[in-house]
This record gives structure tokens, sequence and C-alpha cells, in this order.
């Protein structure tokens, strides 16, 4: 069995500002500098921008109260990184940097907007903006703040989630839409309906008071697990993973407990990303290839965030015992596999009771898929292949097509399995996986 998210077999996704822009702007501020670059680099320096310009476009947001301004801003300080920090070096704070650099554009463009209706003092307000709202919870954290204020419940939840991870986590729209399990254009039109929706309704960018964090929570748990799974395992591109997402998502989900203590959900989430990513480690070769779950040295495996996930797990299942919650369920699920000395030593008997459990709080087709896996381990590949058969709505889902081309190949259909695992390759991936369902598919075929 693979496990509960996407990097090792399948995922599950939980699917529950307007302002001015200039005329040929990119729909993201620091996506457009996240092209691959052959200067390996220059790659990095994109990349150190990228990452920083998440949580630089959080703050510009807090302060000036205008996600156009603010990503018009911070798109002007990342490309004057780009074109002064291969000249004159990386500043010793680059997130200082920017937010200076961005902070200043933003004034200068408020003032010139404020300028253009008379109306200079309305520029000075919105760029020190009063904090009188007594009502707010203490979010220290912009990028966590900003999270919960695209999680609006004006919003329906895959809306809420879809927003925050293209306009604050920095994902790009087809990104969005892997997570989602849409496609590229739906969710192109999903955001901008989300964005004309908050423009129409006057929505305001601030963070709700605590009596409203509750029926936030759900798209803001939604936002941090599909930006861990993105980082988990990429959609795309050359590298296997994005490990600067896994940690904020890590970082994220700890200020949720700091913020909500006691959460069950929260507990769950967190107890999750930690059993899965203990396995960072093993989870590639020296080349970057994908080590499967059977095949791991679990003695590279974190025994520290193992131990810390595991207590998670057992608080969680306290805290929730009248209704089973999803996250906690599927943190138990890792559990299984982080406290099993070895893959045949797995307790498949309570991954597949466990997974009976999800499917009564989250009976999505990824996670179908995933319970066929584990029914192929504990009763064989042909009952596997038989629950995998009566899951639909994954044609466009990769991991769905290679654990069937899996199951085949256990039972010597060698033709349909090749089949799987090139219906497999002809959807989107990143590098590393589709290299090893070319493995997969050249040992199978002798080619």
């Amino acid at each position: 069995m693979r496990r509960p998210g996407r990097g090792d077999q399948a995922r599950r996704a939980d699917p529950g500002g307007v302002g001015r822009r200039r005329r040929g702007a990119p729909d993201h501020p620091v996506r457009r500098v996240s092209a691959p670059d052959p200067q390996p680099a220059r790659a990095a320096l994109v990349r150190l921008v990228r990452d920083e310009g998440r949580r630089v476009l959080a703050t510009l947001v807090r302060v000036t109260g205008d996600l156009g301004l603010a990503e018009d801003a911070v798109q002007d300080a990342t490309e004057r990184a780009l074109a002064t920090w291969p000249r004159d070096g990386v500043p010793p704070e680059p997130r200082a940097w920017l937010t200076l650099t961005a902070r200043r554009r933003a004034i200068d463009l408020a003032r010139r907007e404020a300028a253009r209706g008379g109306k200079e003092a309305d520029a000075v307000v919105l760029l020190d903006p009063p904090t009188d709202d007594a009502d707010a919870p203490d979010v220290r954290d912009d990028l966590l703040r900003l999270v919960f204020t695209c999680c609006h419940p004006a919003l329906d939840v895959p809306s809420q989630v879809a927003l925050a991870l293209r306009t604050l986590c920095g994902l790009s729209t087809a990104e969005v839409g892997h997570a989602l399990l849409v496609s590229e254009a739906t969710m192109a039109k999903r955001l901008t309906r989300a964005k004309q929706k908050i423009a129409r309704a006057a929505i305001p960018y601030r963070v709700p008071a605590d009596h409203e964090l509750p029926e936030r929570l759900r798209g803001v748990l939604a936002t941090v697990y599909l930006l861990f799974n993105e980082g988990y395992s990429a959609s795309d591109g050359d590298a296997p993973m994005r490990p600067a997402l896994v940690d904020e998502a890590v970082r994220l989900t700890r200020l949720l407990g700091e913020l909500m203590p006691g959460e069950a959900s929260v507990l769950g989430l967190l107890a999750l990303e930690l059993l899965q990513d203990s396995r960072r480690a093993a989870r590639h070769d020296p080349d970057g290839r994908p080590v499967l779950l059977p095949d791991q040295d679990r003695s590279r495996w974190d025994r520290a965030r193992i131990a810390e996930g595991v207590v998670l797990v057992g608080e969680g299942l306290r805290r929730s015992p009248d209704a089973p919650d999803p996250y906690v369920v599927q943190a138990a699920i890792a559990a299984c596999h982080a406290l099993a000395p070895s893959w045949p030593d797995t307790d498949w008997a309570a991954v597949l009771s466990w997974y009976e459990v999800l499917l009564t709080v989250q009976d999505t087709p990824v996670v179908r898929l995933n319970r066929a896996v584990a029914v192929a381990e504990l009763r064989g590949a042909e009952a596997g292949l038989a629950e995998l058969a009566a899951v639909t709505g994954l044609d466009g889902y990769p991991a769905a097509h290679a654990a069937r081309a899996e199951l085949l190949a256990r039972l010597g259909r060698a033709d349909e399995a090749a089949a799987a695992y090139a219906a497999a390759l002809r959807l989107p991936q990143n590098a590393a996986q589709r290299a090893h369902l070319r493995e997969r598919l050249a040992a199978l075929t002798g080619r």
C-alpha cells in the first residue's frame, strides 16, 4: 500500500481580493519568475525569491488591505531582485529587502492612484491602517492571517482553498488544479469567479474575530494540507519534492495549534504531516528517483517526528470521541506504517479498518483508491483490482493508473499493465515520477 497522500501512491483532496492589475501583469507576482532556468545558480535564486515572495505578499496585504496593490508591488520587487541580486549579491536578509522594496513601491502606486482622484489622505490611511478591531484574535503570522481571510464563508470551501493556494501560497493555477483534481481551465474560471464575488460583496481582507474562526477552519486546514501535499510530491517540474513548502505547511499547522489549542483537526493534520515527512530522507535515492514505501530504509526515518506524531494521533482521537475526524483518521493510517518495523510487518487489517472509518466521513475517489491498495495487500491483487475497478472519477489522476498497473503486473497481465503505465505517463507529473513509471514499464515489457 502507498501512503494516504500523493507521494508514494495516491493523494486526497478535501474539496470541501481583487485589486488593480497592470495591463499584461502576470496572475501572481512570484510565479512569473518560477519557470525552469538552465543555469542552476539562477534557478536557485528564482526559488529563493519565489519562496520569500509568498511571505512578503502576505505582509503587504495586511499593511495595505488591497490584494491587487500588494501583488503589483511585490511583482516589482521580485523583478528588481532578479535584476540586481546577481550583480550585487543576495542581501543578508532577503525577505526584509523584498518587503522594504515592495512597501516603497506600494506607497508610490497608492499615491499615484490617490492623486488621480484627489484622495492623497486615503493613500496615507491605506498604508498605515487603524487597528481598532478589538475582537480580532492575535494571529502573529501574516501568511496564516491571510489564509484565514481568504477562507471567507461567502465562498464555497473549494473556492476558499483555491484562492488561498493560488494567491498566498505561490502555487500556479495548474498546481492548484492538480491539488483539487480539476483541469487548469476549470480552476482558472473558479478563481476568477471567487475574486469577482469578493469584489462584488466588498469582502474585507481582515483577520476574523474569534467566534468566526471555527467556520473558516475547514478551508484553512484544507489549504495547509494541500500545500503540504504539493511540497511532499511536486505536481510538475524537475524536483520530486519542494521541501520549503513542506516546512511551511508544518510551521503553519503548529501556529494553528497555538491559535486553537486542543482542536482535533489541527492535532490530526500536524500528526499526519510529521508522520509522512518522517520518511523524507528515505523517499528518494541519490539520483532523485522515488523509493517506494516497501523498499525504503526505515533506519533513515526520523524517529523523533514519528514519536511526536503518534502522541498527537492519540490526543486527536481523545478529542474526537463521538465523530471521527478525517485528519486524525488519516494520521492513524500513517502511524500504522510508521510503527511497522518492516513492510511485511505492516498491520494491514488495521490499515483497512481505518480506511473503513475514513470513508464514513470522507468518501472520495482518492480515499477509495487508497483503500483498494490496502485490500490488495491484505487479500491479494485480484481483490484489490476488483475494488479499484469500482472507483470512478480518477481518469486524469496518474496514481490511479499506476496503482492499476502494479496490480495487473502482479497478476501477470503484462499487456494490460503496460497500457495502464502508458496511461499514467500521458498525465502531468514531476520528472522523477515520470522516470519511475518509465522504468516500471521498461521492466515489464523488456524494452
